[in-house]
């Protein structure tokens, strides 16, 4: 039987074995449909998040996570007039939140992809191309594949650090479902001090409560946060040069005998050197702002909801924060599977602005701006957030009949008015 001269095996001259890196990478790129290989994706982060011990809630958990939100919505309701957005409770392990959120992560990170593959064929010269002939579209397939292996891994990491269905700002789950994971919150809590964890329970649950109360008040707003991070998503643009020179430099100091080390290399984020255009910076901002706004309205109802009756809701609000200033779930994953930088001080911003605009004009003046995407605070108005609206109590474009009977609507649950369609906010 011929020897190898490549590698592994019996009589190998190579100190390592071809086959198993090879297999490593054809694993990778087996026949997909789409941009991404989405199957290896959740597989991937599947296996990430059972790196450690993910087991199924127990019965004690799970009524737990039941009272806690039940709880939550009878603080809320005297915040504001949005009705109830909680239509089941449900208390999930890691495997679940990555079922429960596959199919919304699948329609954010597809759009990236796309982009990234259609590099391939927009950035490659012309000569370059003829050369390769169909071996452009295997190198599409790679990128699809390396796309899956940085997909799988933020979403098992991320599934190991999300403490509710809500928590990152956009809705992951159906409609009415909130969802808490209690392995999470308790190892959460435990690097608190001076906080049980049934306070902390409780805090998670407040703000799951007051996300889901938003988007069942506001019909429009569940599409247009979504829609606002495909945006930027769409626009994003790979330097193909700047990979390939990345990929030459960490080929020298892979380590042939570790099958793994491929693997890790091609699920690094940091491959992808994106560097955002002038309207990528303006998608950017309106994602920063739409979300931002979504934070700081739970931040505020939160706030008040626990005034007077949660003595540590204030160490709660500020681990919180914190832990989106650090780096925390939200912003790993926009950084990580999107190529988006966010940035948390527009959350703190947004809070005032809310809590402000409430203290001058009432919650149903704070919550009738929620009536339509054009009446929502600019990025000027998050730098002034104590100036907002401040000496006017009603857009210019609308009479106050006209705010009355879309704030009564938008508080029904009714669709806004002609007047009143969704428009893109004003920058």
């Amino acid at each position: 039987m011929a020897q190898n001269p490549f590698g592994g095996g019996a009589g190998g001259d190579l100190p390592f074995d071809l086959n198993a890196l090879f297999a490593q990478v054809q694993s990778m790129l087996q026949d997909f449909e789409g941009p991404i290989n989405w199957p290896a994706a959740l597989d991937l982060a599947r296996k990430t998040a059972a790196q450690t011990p993910d087991p199924t809630p127990s019965a004690g958990q799970s009524s737990a996570v039941s009272d806690a939100l039940r709880l939550a919505d009878l603080w809320i309701d005297g915040t504001t007039s949005f009705p109830s957005g909680v239509q089941t409770a449900a208390a999930w392990s890691r495997a679940d939140w990555l079922v429960s959120t596959a199919d919304v992560w699948h329609g954010l990170i597809t759009p990236v992809a796309a982009s990234s593959v259609d590099t391939i064929a927009t950035q490659m010269p012309e000569e370059l191309k003829a050369v390769a002939g169909p071996m452009v579209g295997f190198l599409g397939k790679a990128v699809g594949a390396m796309l899956a292996q940085q997909a799988g891994q933020g979403l098992g990491t991320l599934a190991g650090e999300v403490l509710a269905s809500s928590e990152i700002g956009i809705p992951l789950s159906t409609p009415g479902r909130a969802g808490i994971l209690p392995g999470n919150v308790k190892a959460f809590a435990d690097g608190l001090e001076g906080v049980g964890e049934s306070d902390v329970l409780l805090y998670v649950a407040l703000r799951e409560a007051a996300h889901q109360r938003l988007f069942a008040g506001v019909p429009w707003l569940r599409q247009h946060v979504i829609e606002a991070v495909t945006a930027y998503a769409q626009g994003v643009e790979v330097d193909l040069g700047a990979i390939q020179r990345q990929v030459e430099e960490r080929l020298q100091g892979l380590n042939p005998m570790d099958p793994s080390a491929m693997q890790e290399l091609m699920g690094d984020a940091s491959l992808f050197a994106i560097e955002p255009s002038a309207a990528q910076r303006a998608a950017q901002e309106r994602v920063e702002i739409v979300l931002a706004l979504v934070e700081g309205w739970v931040d505020e109802i939160v706030t008040e909801a626990t005034h007077e009756r949660m003595p540590s809701a204030a160490l709660l609000q500020e681990a919180f924060r914190r832990r989106r200033a650090e780096g925390g779930p939200a912003e790993q994953t926009f950084a990580t599977l999107i190529g988006l930088e966010l940035r948390p001080r527009r959350l703190r911003d947004a809070a005032t602005l809310w809590g402000s605009l409430r203290a001058r004009q009432g919650a149903e003046a704070r919550d009738g701006v929620w009536m339509s995407p054009a009446l929502l605070p600019t990025s000027a108005d998050l730098d002034d957030p104590l100036g907002f609206r401040e000496g006017a109590s009603l857009p210019e474009e609308m009479s106050a009949d006209e705010f009355d009977a879309g704030l009564a609507a938008l508080l029904d649950g009714e669709p806004p008015a002609p007047g009143a369609e969704p428009a893109e906010p004003t920058e």
